[in-house]
């Protein structure tokens, strides 16, 4: 890793570990039954996270999320090409627009009358939850997209399929990963939201029982262990998206760079 890999890796963990401290200094005489001390939690978080839960509980919450995340982004991709090439579809925009608005939580109660309480009903919560973001940016990404471009394309003879994987894709996907971006916060969410209901596994469930018995540690262990999993998607999320785009990044900064020059 190079020295301004490693600048930048200190950067952005310095105010996380400053906080830890901070926790760890004032937490460590508590006797208070809500906040522990942190190294009774960090503990419990070593022998649940690393060791008991991480096949029972750890695991199915991971393979549901990466489910329920892969069917509503793919979905969300789809629909969201079909609806940003016809003008005739983006007509159901506003319909959508209500359907997004409507919190995907609310909506578990009725899932599981209509699918039970196993894996499907969690992973078609999360689905859900994921598709809107997804579909909504890749509609205006691919709405966005210069006319004349297409028209270009259309004059060279290239074929549908060419078009849209060399030309519609390409020119959408910065949007199309602003809204990936935006569906794995929710996506977690989902994850969580789904399990605090008439389930027996995941996260989600050990913080609702955790809190019902009152063993306080193990609810801050789960709470820490989201929170790692919350940034190592993101994380991911950006890799993914530096990889992809980066050819619009170097695009982006050339841009201002010639500016900045004309400017001076």
């Amino acid at each position: 890793m190079s020295a301004l890999r490693w600048r930048g890796l200190a950067l952005e963990l310095w105010l996380p570990a400053l906080l830890v401290l901070l926790w760890w200094l004032s937490s460590r005489g508590s006797t208070s039954l809500y906040f522990p001390p942190l190294a009774q939690i960090l503990d419990r978080f070593a022998s649940d996270w690393l060791f008991a839960r991480v096949g029972s509980d750890l695991l199915p919450s991971l393979r549901n999320l990466a489910a329920g995340f892969a069917i509503g982004a793919g979905l969300g991709v789809a629909l969201g090409v079909a609806l940003g090439l016809s003008p005739l579809a983006r007509l159901a925009l506003p319909l959508l627009e209500v359907m997004r608005a409507v919190p995907v939580i609310a909506l578990i109660p009725l899932v599981i009358m209509l699918m039970g309480t196993g894996d499907g009903e969690k992973i078609a919560i999360i689905a859900f939850g994921t598709l809107w973001p997804v579909l909504l940016n890749t509609t205006e990404g691919v709405r966005m997209i210069d006319p004349t471009l297409r028209d270009a394309t259309a004059t060279m003879g290239l074929r549908k399929r060419d078009t849209l994987m060399r030309v519609v894709l390409p020119a959408a996907s910065p949007q199309i990963f602003a809204g990936l971006r935006l569906a794995v916060s929710i996506a977690l969410v989902a994850t969580v939201g789904s399990e605090l209901f008439a389930s027996t596994r995941g996260i989600g469930y050990v913080i609702l029982s955790a809190t019902q018995g009152w063993d306080m540690p193990q609810m801050w262990a789960a709470l820490i262990m989201l929170g790692i999993i919350g940034y190592a998607l993101n994380g991911l999320m950006s890799l993914a998206e530096r990889r992809a785009l980066g050819w619009h990044h170097s695009h982006a900064a050339s841009g201002f760079d010639s500016s900045h020059r004309r400017e001076r």
